[in-house]
């Protein structure tokens, strides 16, 4: 039997919706003396990167035990962690379009989201608060991709049953969780098969 068609999309932010320029980030890194890509894999360390997502600790927590981590004097890491922090990345265009298409065709469009208590801001200074009809933060919801729970709140707030969803994320194990919570979900690698999601949400044409 063939599904039905999708009346609602979840769409994740970092990677997706929101892309991230390398070389700000390693220009901090190299003018405190790190190698490249050390802020972000400390940034990303498990024990501290799960617990600023699942809403355990702040953003602002989880930036000082970076701080902690980085082989430099404590007030030199704290710089060094601002100044890496100020780069938000910035809105895909081709993505951003695709969103507000959606939106234009009647359908509900989510920000299915990962993210710390700065995201509601990151919104804002990016410009996409208004972008979007539902934001579903794991931090807010206590609970992150790919949980179920993830999926059964995300559904919950954008107001259609999983089967009537379509999430797109670029996190296989994201879009696997997505799947065995019942929604159709799509791997994302670029804009090259917008076309196939205009389908899977019977956009119309033109």
């Amino acid at each position: 039997m063939p599904r039905d068609r999708a009346q609602a999309l979840l769409i994740d932010l970092d990677g997706v919706l929101r892309r991230w320029d390398p070389a700000p980030m390693i220009a901090v890194e190299v003018d405190n003396g790190l190698k490249p890509a050390a802020l972000l894999e400390t940034a990303m360390s498990w024990d501290i990167y799960r617990p600023a997502m699942a809403g355990e600790i702040t953003d602002a927590e989880w930036m000082e035990l970076v701080a902690s981590r980085l082989p430099l004097d404590i007030e030199e890491a704290r710089a060094a962690v601002a100044q890496w922090q100020a780069y938000r990345g910035e809105p895909d265009p081709e993505v951003l379009a695709f969103v507000r298409e959606v939106r234009a065709a009647g359908r509900k469009v989510g920000l299915a989201t990962n993210a710390t208590d700065r995201l509601r801001g990151d919104l804002e200074t990016l410009g996409l608060a208004g972008e979007v009809d539902v934001v579903v933060s794991s931090w807010e919801i206590k609970a992150h991709k790919p949980a179920p729970e993830f999926f059964e709140k995300a559904c919950e707030l954008i107001g259609f049953p999983p089967k009537l969803v379509l999430f797109i994320d670029d996190d296989d194990r994201a879009v696997r969780g997505a799947r065995a919570a019942g929604l159709s979900a799509y791997r994302w690698s670029g804009p090259q098969h917008l076309d196939y999601l205009r389908k899977a949400l019977d956009l119309p044409e033109g």
